[in-house]
């Protein structure tokens, strides 16, 4: 498919839809369009399509992303395999007669979605840093300790003693993974898992390490630099490949998640690129114009108050606003004027705004004063 439709539109579902509505529309299109029941040329496509919808609009933190951003947020920040991680399909083939999650990902989209050939991957890991709006202004670069399993020295990883070798596991022929055929009818299904023998590794260790008893790994702090980008936003994703946990099976490291807070700024509310802040001024200088200093991420600007300005109006101070960080280029400040009308008012006070008043012809209204 040449452009993706709406994830909700797929799934034929609203925008307020709840998990089981989606599941059960997941469902549905799933029996209609499963390539092993539609041969349609079209079939595959669509299933593909219902799948990464379901995959995102299943998960909470996706769907958020998502309706935000739409497809960009989801193809920004997701690879294809961390769309379709987390997603439940098992419990919704497990009665449908196509074999496992592994059986119809491995076959449909070779891998995709599904679990990778091979030994496993470490362990995804996640971090929450929080940042100043300052350094979501203008980047950073952090310094977090990270909790993590690490390649044990004293093996070199293998799990085996000093001075001897693992050997090859003769239930995979080292592969890590087993094959099951199973032909029910015209159909034929084969499923890959795990070799039990071996778990994974396609290796047999007789003599384990003492450090790590013969896992290869060892718990371990690691201090690592998080570069953030100018401009992320509340729940920014960083994603740092294999910077999580190591493989017990010796597969490739897992990732590292880095998700981003910002404190909140008194001075600013933002908008995405925008920011905005509110300043008060009195009503002679709303009447008469003033020329007013206001902070702004960058430091101080000038702000001219044109005379006749209301409460409530607004001003753009352009390009003073957040970088864009999947785009160029910065968004805007916006200024919204208060006007401050004093609260108590002294007998001479009251008898200059009702002078005031009657030399204005009435086009001051006088119960905002009282």
């Amino acid at each position: 498919m040449s452009e993706k439709r709406d994830y909700y539109e797929a799934l034929g579902v609203g925008k307020q839809a709840s998990k089981d509505e989606i599941k059960n529309a997941y469902r549905k299109l799933a029996m209609q369009y499963h390539p092993d029941r539609n041969k349609s040329p079209v079939a595959e496509e669509k299933f593909k399509e219902i799948s990464e919808a379901y995959a995102v609009l299943s998960d909470d933190e996706k769907r958020a992303q998502y309706d935000q951003f739409g497809h960009a947020g989801i193809g920004q920040k997701y690879s294809a395999e961390d769309i379709f991680r987390g997603a439940d399909f098992s419990d919704i083939f497990r009665n449908m007669g196509f074999g496992g999650f592994d059986t119809i990902f491995e076959s449909i989209f070779g891998g995709f979605g599904g679990r990778q050939r091979g030994p496993s991957r470490g362990q995804d890991l996640r971090f929450d840093a929080e940042i100043t709006l300052e350094q979501a202004a203008k980047g950073a670069t952090l310094k977090v300790d990270i909790p993590r399993t690490s390649k044990c020295l004293t093996c070199g990883g293998n799990g085996a003693q000093h001075g001897t070798s693992p050997r090859t596991c003769t239930g995979c022929n080292g592969t890590g993974q087993v094959q099951h055929v199973q032909t029910t009818g015209f159909a034929r299904m084969v499923r890959i898992g795990t070799c039990s023998k071996c778990r994974g590794r396609g290796q047999i260790i007789d003599n384990p390490c003492k450090t790590c008893r013969g896992s290869g790994v060892i718990a371990k702090t690691s201090t690592i630099d998080v570069k953030i980008p100018a401009g992320v936003d509340e729940g920014h994703r960083l994603r740092l490949r294999e910077q999580g946990d190591v493989s017990l099976e010796g597969g490739r490291p897992g990732d590292l998640y880095v998700v981003i807070h910002v404190k909140p700024d008194p001075r600013f509310d933002r908008d995405e690129a925008d920011l905005i802040h509110t300043i008060q001024i009195s009503f002679p200088q709303a009447a008469l114009g003033t020329e007013v200093e206001v902070p702004t991420i960058d430091g101080v600007a000038k702000l001219k108050i044109p005379a006749g300005t209301e409460s409530g109006a607004l001003f753009k101070l352009r390009g003073k606003g957040m970088p864009r960080v999947e785009g160029y280029g910065r968004g805007d400040q916006i200024v919204r004027v208060d006007v401050k009308i004093p609260a108590k008012l002294t007998s001479k006070q009251k008898q200059l705004i009702q002078e005031l008043a009657k030399e204005l012809d009435g086009a001051l209204d006088k119960k905002s004063f009282f």
